[in-house]
């Protein structure tokens, strides 16, 4: 034991507590000096371009939390009513493509994420009634990235702050869920894309297709139903199939609720037929009729799309394929028994319309996997395939057996046709590839951005398969 006196003791004691106390009282002044720095940091980084936070008067006590989830082509908030005041924005890009989160009204936006990035907005000020939220990028807001943020007395401000993460899956669990999705192939969902258009003989010798340009319900995946834009009610439109010579008459009917113009793409058509409004002709307005006359002079691999108000029309569908002549014969030609056919025949002949924005979003003639058509071949059997690109995006599409064989772009037939395993269609492109099928299987066909054909709960929209008997 000590001798020390315990007057001393306590005098010591004292002068440690009455130190403690100066340090404790430097400490607290200095975090408080740090948090103003960093509140007037903040304050200084106020901008357009960023996050913004209110002034001590207008702070409420809790904090309003709204997580945001940006894709393709949606905007979900929650929650998605907020008191009056100052919210934070917590949003990420749950897509493939790059979009931001933007308040016109406040002029408050993020940055440009790209897929999986993060962001925190934070915007005060917000008065009761509603705040509409946007996707700036060009095309999205009218393909349905947009949502109305309802700003009210008594709404939660804890809302957003008590949503709590959803435990992670176990492999095991992902395993079943991916096991489930790439199982339930071919799933079956309303309407069929590509179908091919009859004709009508007109008595001045064309022949004529009647075709309407109007907005329809459509499923693009299980239970997913969007408002697509399209010819004749179907996504892609109807197939055109016409031979060199031919008088040809496309009589289009706009029942939209905007005007529109159709170009012939790839097509050897006179000026006035271009369909460029306003200089080779009047746009179609809503209720109006037009009709696109020309003598096909091919061969040719062309499309058809709107070109008016394009960055939504056609993406959200207004786009088709038109071939001139017999492609089947041609590319068998082309490919001059290089991929072992055992007849010199082409069995199947298969338009693929590749698509990534708007309403209809990632999709291969209009549908996303697992509601996606299969194809067939046996063993030694040729399938000819048109690729045709009418999104915003260059798409590498790969089968995984057999190897194809490019023997045309933009419906000319090459000199020296090339093997190929993945084709890069950028958009506006038509590639024709032939393809023999060499072994048993199930064979995955799909983009090669891997973004556009899996996700964590796996093969996702734009996947097939082709089957080999």
């Amino acid at each position: 034991m000590s001798d020390t006196p315990s007057g001393s003791t306590s005098q010591k004691s004292e002068s440690f507590l009455a130190k403690s106390m100066v340090g404790l009282m430097f400490v607290a002044v200095s975090i408080a000096a740090l948090v103003l720095g960093v509140v007037a940091v903040v304050a200084i980084n106020n901008n357009d371009g960023g996050s913004s936070t209110s002034s001590s008067s207008s702070s409420a006590a809790v904090a309003t939390i709204v997580q945001v989830r940006m894709t393709e082509f949606a905007v979900t908030m929650t929650p998605a009513a907020v008191p009056p005041g100052e919210v934070t924005f917590q949003v990420v890009n749950g897509g493939t493509l790059e979009h931001n989160f933007a308040i016109p009204t406040f002029n408050k936006r993020t940055i440009m994420l790209k897929s999986g990035e993060t962001a925190e907005l934070v915007v005060s000020g917000l008065e009761v009634g509603e705040v509409a939220i946007i996707c700036e990028v060009a095309g999205h807001e009218a393909s349905g990235m947009k949502a109305t943020l309802t700003v009210a007395e008594g709404a939660s401000a804890m809302a957003g702050s008590e949503t709590t993460a959803m435990a992670p899956v176990t492999w095991q669990e992902m395993d079943k869920i991916m096991e489930d999705v790439a199982l339930s192939f071919p799933a079956k969902t309303e309407g069929v894309g590509n179908q091919e258009l009859e004709y009508i003989m007109s008595a001045d010798g064309y022949k004529e297709f009647v075709m309407t340009a109007k907005i329809v319900k459509w499923e693009v995946e299980v239970g997913k139903f969007v408002d697509a834009w399209t010819y004749n009610g179907m996504v892609p439109g109807p197939v055109i199939h016409v031979n060199s010579g031919d008088k040809v008459r496309i009589v289009l009917k706009n029942e939209l609720p905007e005007s529109t113009s159709m170009h012939l793409h790839g097509v050897r058509v006179p000026n006035a037929m271009d369909g460029v409004d306003p200089y080779t002709q009047k746009a179609i307005e809503p209720g109006g009729t037009f009709n696109y006359e020309f003598i096909a002079d091919g061969p040719s691999v062309g499309m058809y799309h709107s070109h008016h108000n394009a960055q939504i029309q056609i993406p959200n569908g207004m786009a088709g394929a038109i071939i001139i002549d017999d492609w089947k014969t041609i590319a068998m030609k082309a490919a001059n028994g290089r991929t072992n056919d055992t007849d010199g025949k082409a069995e199947q002949e298969v338009v693929m319309v590749l698509n990534d924005a708007g309403t209809v979003g990632l999709s291969l003639n209009g549908k996303s996997f697992p509601a996606t058509t299969p194809y067939a071949l046996k063993v030694g059997e040729t399938m000819v395939v048109h690729y045709y690109n009418e999104g915003f995006m260059s798409h590498p599409m790969h089968l995984h057996q057999p190897t194809g064989l490019v023997v045309a772009v933009d419906g000319n037939v090459l000199d020296s046709p090339y093997f190929a395993d993945t084709v890069s269609i950028a958009p506006g492109e038509r590639f024709t590839v032939v393809y023999t099928a060499q072994d048993l299987g199930v064979w995955a066909w799909h983009c090669h951005i891997l973004t556009h054909a899996e996700t964590t709960e796996g093969m996702r929209y734009m996947v097939t398969a082709l089957i080999v008997s």
